[in-house]
């Protein structure tokens, strides 16, 4: 990559990494937040879903706004209005404050990945490469973000931590300030013809077809969501859902799981049972931790065979290793190293698939609809995939573990059969 894609690179990574740290902050910060405000885990549940319910549902409208407005100034709004969301939590006087603060944090985290990833498909020629460092700053925000929010609070009070959180953003959207957006990628200089010829004609009387850069309304948002389904960015979007599935039905229970089979064969804590932050470190957390950190080699990996290969065969392969891995999880419990292996092997497949998915987007839908496309896709990652929280929850209280990883290899078959569809019957457009 040259100057200007490497400082596109670090400026997405890091604004990646910050959208995770603030999303699991947010768990961490509940254990105060219920003593603070005198409330319930119910109201507060209630707070959490406001505002991981609008980091959803807002990727669709957040991709149409890229599309009208371009990334770089979706991406800015969002680092600020982070950073805003959060220093507002720290002053929050009242519960209902605390919620709109929430709330305003996932209305403005929303327009992230629709903007982030967009930017990088069109202005990179490296791009799985890209999307893989990208990735690893978004692993790098899940794992270590909550593992520092809860080492600061057994230091400052939380007031001051959520404030001292809000600073990061401040720095990264000052370092996006000087990014230029274009890059130096075939793309994006087809991309600019593309909109020259469009301004060009629209001089002229004529009306462009494909909601270019600067115009949107119902009609054309309509005409690109048509030209994605006309390509059949239906099954894409069927896979990007599995896989969403899959990301949040694993991850979601995942800590108690680990602390649950690792808690009768090794006792390790670094804090004092008594502390009111004991159970954010037990083993079960150290191993959870880890898996997110090796996660980091699956975004590497995944970008590097999106380079070399045609991502949406790379899913197929990786979707049907995730579907092994977790019919061997529960196996794998009977000693320590081989339940440590296969979970960290987990937690590398996992990641792996996402910048293959990210690449298959940008390779299933055109560069004019690049926002839109990203925008449906998260609301089927976030939106459709929190639905994975419910059925993880629904059978592990009727069933059990064992049962939960065998829906998970359910939900991977699928996913990979979806894959398989997806470079039999739909057609590229890059």
């Amino acid at each position: 990559m040259d100057a200007a894609e490497r400082r596109i690179v670090g400026f997405t990574a890091g604004s990646h990494g910050l959208v995770h740290t603030y999303e699991l902050s947010i768990p961490i910060l509940l254990t105060v937040w219920i003593g603070e405000f005198s409330t319930t885990a119910a109201a507060l549940g209630v707070v959490v879903t406001l505002g991981y319910g609008l980091f959803g549902v807002g990727a669709l409208p957040g991709g149409i706004l890229v599309d009208r407005f371009g990334s770089k100034p979706l991406i800015l709004a969002c680092l600020t209005g982070m950073a805003g969301s959060f220093l507002l939590v720290s002053v929050a006087p009242t519960l209902p404050v605390l919620a709109v603060a929430v709330a305003c944090w996932g209305l403005t985290a929303s327009v992230y990945h629709p903007a982030g990833l967009s930017l990088i498909s069109k202005s990179i020629d490296r791009r799985g490469t890209a999307l893989g460092y990208h990735g690893i700053g978004g692993n790098l925000g899940i794992a270590l973000g909550p593992l520092a929010t809860a080492l600061l609070l057994l230091a400052f009070d939380w007031r001051l931590v959520t404030a001292a959180l809000a600073l990061p953003a401040v720095v990264v959207a000052a370092y996006g300030v000087t990014v230029d957006e274009t890059g130096s990628s075939a793309e994006a200089g087809n991309v600019t013809d593309a909109e020259n010829s469009a301004e060009a004609g629209s001089s002229d009387g004529g009306a462009s077809s494909g909601g270019t850069k600067g115009e949107v309304s119902l009609s054309s948002i309509a005409t690109d969501t048509r030209a994605l389904l006309a390509g059949g960015f239906l099954i894409v979007f069927a896979f990007v859902t599995f896989s969403g599935l899959y990301y949040r039905t694993f991850l979601t229970f995942l800590p108690d799981l680990l602390g649950d089979a690792l808690g009768g064969l090794v006792d390790l804590r670094l804090v004092d049972p008594d502390s009111p932050y004991a159970d954010q470190f037990d083993v079960g957390r150290y191993l959870y931790v880890a898996v997110l950190s090796v996660g980091v080699f699956g975004q590497y990996l995944g970008g590097r065979i999106a380079d070399r290969a045609a991502p949406e065969r790379g899913l197929i392969a990786v979707m049907a290793a995730l579907s092994l891995l977790a019919l061997l999880f529960i196996p794998a419990t009977d000693a320590v190293a081989t339940f440590v292996a296969v979970s960290l092997a987990l937690g590398v497949a996992l990641f792996t698939v996402q910048p293959l998915s990210q690449a298959t987007v940008a390779a299933y839908s055109p560069s004019e609809a690049r926002g839109l496309s990203f925008g449906y896709t998260y609301v089927g990652i976030f939106g459709i995939g929190a639905l994975g929280s419910t059925l993880a929850g629904t059978v592990l209280t009727r069933a059990g573990p064992r049962e939960l990883f065998v829906v998970l290899a359910g939900i991977a078959a699928l996913g990979s059969l979806s894959a398989t569809a997806v470079t039999r019957f739909a057609t590229r457009r890059d």
